[in-house]
């Protein structure tokens, strides 16, 4: 019998795609959460036989209720994980459950690696960031490192569309930062600060879109995996006026006034709900690597998805899918804890991906 994969946050922007996806595939999923409402009525458009319900305050009956529903592997979708700690992944490892989340705090998914001995030790797989960062930017760089005798910079970045779904826990998570310094990354010695440093960025089928600085694990972990020498992440607003608008605060930050924006991050998503009729549900991410090739010339290696008609949050969840549907069938073969770098190949990704309305554009330049 097939393990049972419990999902935190079960009904949430992420939760409920990652669970239509693992009940397509035949694997039984529990969706959890603190609303039991809403977990039944998501629920009841899944088939029965492979999918229940289970409401917990994740903080105090997570202990609880594992050893009541006993499931194989653990999904966590449950963030902002910039201010999360690892009693999760803590519990899960003591109940010889495998966890994976979505992450995208740069320390939380870094120091995942706290956890690997421990891990090892309960024989389970911890796996954090597993989503588009880094777990699709990872499988992009895998895939054309051959190409490569060195790579010198990356350049990337993710411009959803205005109309697409947006979760409450990915503003707290973009507006933690918005105005603060980021940790130094490679090849920028120089303090940066989140939503600054804006500039434009060229899309197939999308055009331009505004882009700025964010913070994401990436940052670290691609230089220190590839030996990149430089690197930079950024993300846009489909709209104009409202990626300028975060600017500018992010400026009102930057310069002590004391707003504590994801306080408001509620009201703010509200707000920009108002303005979708302006936008489209059209997004793309860039990767852009430039070094040198096997044949010592200058190389570039450009990379777009572009997801339309709202399709663009099935991209995060692509990464957990495959993993958990492994762990269930017993085909990975990993003990500890580690950021999810390189765990997913490029073609498993859009494999998965297939049947939204998502296209991939490839282009190498040989200078």
């Amino acid at each position: 019998m097939i393990g049972k994969v419990l999902i935190l946050g079960g009904y949430g922007n992420f939760g409920k795609r990652i669970a239509r996806a693992l009940v397509k595939h035949h694997v039984p999923v529990i969706i959890a959460g603190r609303n039991l409402e809403k977990a039944h009525a998501f629920a009841s458009t899944l088939p029965e036989s492979l999918a229940t319900v289970a409401v917990m305050d994740i903080t105090r009956e997570l202990a609880s209720q594992l050893q009541l529903l006993w499931p194989m592997v653990v999904i966590n979708t449950c963030g902002p994980f910039q201010t999360s700690h690892y009693d999760v992944a803590r519990t899960c490892i003591e109940h010889h459950v495998h966890y994976i989340d979505l992450a995208d705090g740069r320390n939380f998914v870094n120091g995942i690696a706290a956890l690997d001995a421990s891990a090892k030790t309960h024989q389970v797989a911890v796996i954090s960031g597993a989503s588009t960062v880094p777990g699709l930017s990872s499988a992009v760089i895998e895939h054309y490192r051959h190409e490569f005798a060195e790579i010198d910079s990356l350049t990337f970045g993710i411009s959803p569309g205005q109309k697409s779904e947006r979760g409450l826990a990915t503003t707290q998570a973009i507006l933690s930062y918005v105005g603060k310094p980021i940790k130094p990354s490679a090849g920028n010695a120089c303090v940066v600060y989140g939503w600054q440093d804006i500039y434009r960025q060229e899309y197939p089928e999308l055009g331009k879109r505004w882009m700025a600085n964010c913070d994401i694990p990436d940052l670290d972990l691609l230089p220190a995996h590839y030996g990149i020498r430089s690197i930079r992440f950024s993300a846009g607003l489909e709209l104009s006026f409202m990626h300028l608008g975060l600017w500018l605060l992010s400026w009102a930050v930057r310069l002590g006034i004391p707003l504590h924006l994801p306080r408001h991050a509620a009201t703010l998503l509200e707000v920009s709900n108002w303005f979708d009729r302006f936008g489209s549900a059209h997004g793309g991410m860039h990767i852009i690597l430039c070094g040198k090739n096997k044949a010592g010339k200058a190389y570039e290696r450009k990379w777009f998805i572009i997801a339309k008609d709202g399709d663009g949050p099935q991209i995060p969840t692509i990464p957990a899918i495959i993993l958990a549907k492994k762990l269930v069938h017993g085909d990975l073969d990993y003990y500890g804890a580690t950021p999810c770098v390189a765990m997913v190949t490029l073609e498993e990704y859009l494999s998965e991906l297939k049947g939204f309305s998502i296209s991939v554009y490839a282009e190498a330049i040989e200078y």
